[in-house]
């Protein structure tokens, strides 16, 4: 259990880090317009195909570091498209505030738009992941990433039906006419399921790890049992009065205003 500790601890620090890495990439490539938005994403993508690289090389690599090398190569990729949706150079088509007093129906839409190209992205790398991985000996890199794509549609879709905090100061320029797409509610009926689909996900990875056969597996399900709760923890941070935007705000630049969002 001792390695099923240090996986967890591991990855709530790269987590943490990561997210920041990320942030501060963004807010810096911000002061020099679209340019260096586009030049941002340019130079990490050494990152992205190490990544690509990186979860294929370790297919059938069923040692402890192999699992950590997949789940690295997994976040690999996700940051660099993370990377790129908060650049604006792959978003959508729609890149103008959503009007007051649309049709819900038509929000829906507008805020799909904002985000297409992005989630089509995602789709079809969980899909290249699960093709290459599924039946493979070390499928840690295609559970991390298909954590992160579920949990990720997950927020958004909270985002997009209400929730109580949602912190707009890290967001950058190019998507500035993303809050106008949030709502401000109480709570929603998407959260009930997204917080019980994740804990579920959590105690199921716990159990596994608890089950484990080798100290490969522990570590893998260590990571994700880590990851996934997590995720969770997001979720209830857009509910509760906690000032979770302290883990970053020291390391980026000053947050400017950002605009109103819709409230319920």
């Amino acid at each position: 259990m001792g390695e099923g500790w240090a996986a967890a601890l591991f990855a709530l620090f790269i987590w943490w880090f990561s997210t920041g890495a990320i942030l501060c990439l963004v807010k810096h490539a911000d002061r020099g317009g679209r340019r260096a938005h586009m030049r941002a994403v340019l130079f990490a993508m050494p990152v992205f195909f190490a990544g690509l690289y990186g979860a294929w090389a370790t297919l059938e690599v069923t040692s402890t570091m192999g699992v950590y090398l997949a789940f690295l190569s997994a976040l690999a990729v996700w940051g660099w498209v993370e990377l790129a949706f908060l650049t604006g150079v792959i978003t959508g088509p729609m890149t103008r505030p959503c009007p007051p007093g649309v049709p819900e129906w038509e929000r829906f839409i507008r805020a799909w738009g904002t985000i297409a190209y992005h989630e089509m992205l995602l789709a079809g790398l969980v899909l290249a992941f699960a093709a290459v991985a599924l039946g493979s000996g070390n499928p840690f890199g295609l559970y991390t990433f298909l954590v992160l794509f579920l949990a990720r549609i997950s927020a958004k879709l909270n985002l997009f039906y209400g929730v109580r905090k949602i912190n707009t100061e890290f967001l950058p320029q190019p998507l500035a006419h993303l809050p106008s797409h949030f709502r401000i509610a109480r709570l929603n009926w998407v959260f009930p399921i997204s917080v019980t689909g994740l804990t579920a996900a959590t105690w199921f990875w716990l159990e596994r790890l608890a089950t484990a056969a080798s100290p490969a597996e522990v570590a893998g399900y260590g990571l994700l049992a880590a990851l996934t709760a997590l995720a969770a923890l997001e979720h209830w941070l857009m509910v509760l009065p906690l000032p979770d935007e302290k883990l970053w705000r020291w390391m980026l630049p000053a947050p400017k205003a950002t605009q109103q969002i819709k409230t319920d």
